[in-house]
């Protein structure tokens, strides 16, 4: 196989990043495009010159079509996934991966049984900021990693998003929606996790639409929107998690590492590239440039090191998980987004959230390979040298 012939389910407006990073590379190629709505599947296939617009169900019995990209609604997310490794496809789907460990268990099974590929979203670890932390890791810059913590502060979505209802139904809330992009981040700099508790609170019962066009609406609250989690991963790293649709504002970094010589501090992305994980400056210090090691101060030390980005993908490239599946069919490697990492994550969510109504800590029983860097000039074929 020289190119992956992929069918894209869900045509939303999350699938225009996705097929405008896919059309950059030559190894995969979106040759359909459905969903429930034919009139928006065929705007769709016009807009980015897409071969063939149908429905879901043609598009999963195509013989032609190697793999599904799934851009479904969260809720169909395994139902998709489970009926494309059933008719011999491969399988890439955004998050969450799953909305209950049974479905990412018969997944991951029925992937093993057929010898097909899952991976699964988000691929933002992928970009050229994360891959520059973990290559600060790898190269020991901070030490041996001992503890992380991570925030994500917003006052929910309902300022912006058309229609938010489905952010505070079952199923949503700051952490299953935020979560995944940090988790996911963690297992790749870290490897994955032991055990997870947390607490949860829910600070409003309603809350008002301020979007157009539904300004003025009130919606019921059914999930937690505060949520705090504590971590200990495999390496015997520990950490904390807080995700919050409560937060009006806040200067805490998105992601700071601690490590046995010095700290990796990830910055809120600046207001230009927004909530864009992909790109963004790498700060740290290390023991020699501590505004701490010396006394009185060094004059110097006010402020972070930048990091080198050596790596390319520093624009939104949501996909590039799906075009790194395809290499990975071609070259018979492992893939780095993939569905055994998503279910470790989505486990660890679901047991930071049992760990608030049971007061005991949920021990993982997933775990999942941490996954290589990218090399720099990546796509190159690994195993043709880097």
């Amino acid at each position: 196989m020289s190119t992956l012939r992929v069918g894209l389910i869900g045509c939303g407006v999350i699938s225009d990043i996705y097929i405008q990073t896919c059309q950059k590379f030559d190894v995969l190629e979106i040759v359909a495009c459905g969903s429930l709505n034919i009139e928006e599947s065929q705007a769709k296939a016009a807009k980015y010159g897409i071969s063939k617009a149908c429905s879901p169900d043609e598009i999963i019995d195509d013989p032609d079509i190697d793999c599904i990209l799934n851009l479904t609604i969260p809720a169909v997310h395994a139902e998709i996934s489970l009926k494309a490794l059933a008719a011999g496809k491969h399988v890439y789907s955004e998050k969450p991966f799953v909305t209950t460990l049974e479905d990412g268990r018969k997944i991951l099974k029925l992937a093993e049984e057929t010898g097909l590929y899952v991976g699964n979203a988000p691929d933002t670890f992928l970009g050229g900021r994360w891959q520059t932390v973990r290559r600060l890791i790898d190269e020991g810059v901070i030490g041996r990693p001992t503890g992380l913590s991570s925030f994500v502060g917003t006052h929910g979505v309902e300022r912006h998003h058309p229609n938010p209802d489905f952010y505070y139904r079952a199923g949503g809330g700051p952490l299953l929606d935020l979560g995944p992009y940090y988790l996911t981040v963690m297992v790749f700099l870290l490897g994955p996790l032991r055990r997870v508790c947390g607490l949860s609170r829910r600070t409003f019962d309603e809350r008002m639409i301020e979007s157009q066009p539904r300004h003025g609406e009130i919606m019921n609250v059914e999930v937690d929107t505060h949520v705090q989690g504590m971590l200990e991963f495999s390496s015997g790293a520990i950490g904390s998690i807080t995700m919050s649709f409560d937060v009006w504002d806040s200067e805490t970094p998105r992601l700071e590492i601690y490590g046995e010589k010095g700290t990796i501090c990830i910055p809120d992305p600046d207001p230009v590239h927004g909530a864009n994980l992909f790109q963004g400056p790498v700060w740290y210090r290390t023991r020699e440039t501590s505004r701490w090691t010396y006394k009185p101060r060094v004059e110097g030390l006010d402020d972070w090191q930048i990091a080198d980005n050596h790596h390319d993908h520093n624009e939104d490239s949501r996909g590039l998980g799906l075009v790194d599946l395809a290499y990975a069919v071609r070259d018979r490697r492992p893939l780095r987004a993939s569905g055994a990492m998503a279910h470790h994550v989505f486990e660890a969510m679901h047991g930071i959230l049992a760990s608030q109504n049971d007061g005991q800590y949920w021990m993982l029983q997933s775990t999942c390979d941490r996954p290589d860097i990218l090399p720099a000039n990546f796509p190159i074929s690994e195993d043709a040298g880097q």
